[in-house]
């Protein structure tokens, strides 16, 4: 399967630009033959919107809108937004289809105080779909950081996992993109697509380094730390059998 992941500068507070953003890169990404499209964390309302940030609930319209771009593409998009509930707010990513009600991930581990001042965190989920055969787990952003919360979508079973972030500008954050998170990808014999907002909002700037990891700890595909990017690469779980059976850490857990 061909997977696409956006690197995007979000307009922060703008839903209805962004989604512009993700229905062009969602019918870019068709026209190259991917099947789903990953954008990064809070890409409908963008990450730095602050108080400003539109609070969705899943059957709002711009919920809607997102779905309806990926029947009219044929594709399956994923992307981060903040999704209110009855007395809180997550901060969440929706897997939309069109043909059927979002899949919604709440993200369990909220980095800093700006994210903690605005969001509710939720527990600890294991959220998969499948698509074409393809288990597709999700996290978001600061939750892959986690090896506890991988390995649980592994033991699972998941083929890919699908991360929207925010990944700051800053010392450790190259290495976070360039290096855990192959790590993460060859700890558990999985793919990850990790995309991440770039540039800045007027209040954080971002690392960007978007990339598509495989079960080998090799970047299937990788953007620049500047600047809008659509990229894509073909995740074959079965291309890497090799691997799997040269780094067993799944089956060799208890012994």
């Amino acid at each position: 399967m061909r997977v696409a992941v956006l690197q995007m500068q979000a307009v922060p507070g703008d839903v209805d630009a962004n989604l512009t953003r993700i229905g062009d890169a969602a019918a870019r990404a068709s026209d190259m033959g991917a099947r789903v499209l990953v954008a990064p964390e809070l890409a409908l309302g963008g990450y730095g919107a602050g108080e400003a940030m539109a609070g969705l609930s899943p059957g709002d319209a711009p919920l809607v809108q997102l779905g309806a771009m990926a029947e009219a593409h044929d594709i399956a998009i994923v992307a981060g937004f903040a999704e209110k509930g009855e007395a809180c707010l997550h901060n969440s990513a929706a897997f939309v289809t069109g043909g059927a009600a979002p899949v919604i991930y709440r993200k369990s581990h909220l980095y800093g105080p700006y994210e903690k001042d605005l969001f509710d965190p939720a527990a600890p989920q294991t959220v998969i779909v499948t698509l074409g055969g393809l288990k597709i787990g999700m996290l978001i952003c600061y939750d892959v950081e986690f090896p506890e919360n991988v390995r649980r979508l592994a033991l699972a079973g998941a083929d890919l996992i699908a991360v929207p972030t925010a990944l700051p500008l800053g010392p450790d954050a190259a290495f976070i993109a360039s290096t855990m998170v192959p790590v993460r990808a060859f700890e558990n014999q999985l793919f990850i697509a990790y995309a991440d907002n770039c540039s800045t909002d007027g209040r954080f700037a971002y690392q960007g380094m978007s990339t598509i990891v495989a079960p080998d700890g090799t970047a299937l595909a990788s953007a620049p730390v500047e600047g809008d990017a659509l990229i894509v690469a073909d995740v074959d779980p079965d291309a890497f059998a090799a691997s799997r059976e040269r780094n067993s850490y799944l089956r060799d857990m208890d012994g």
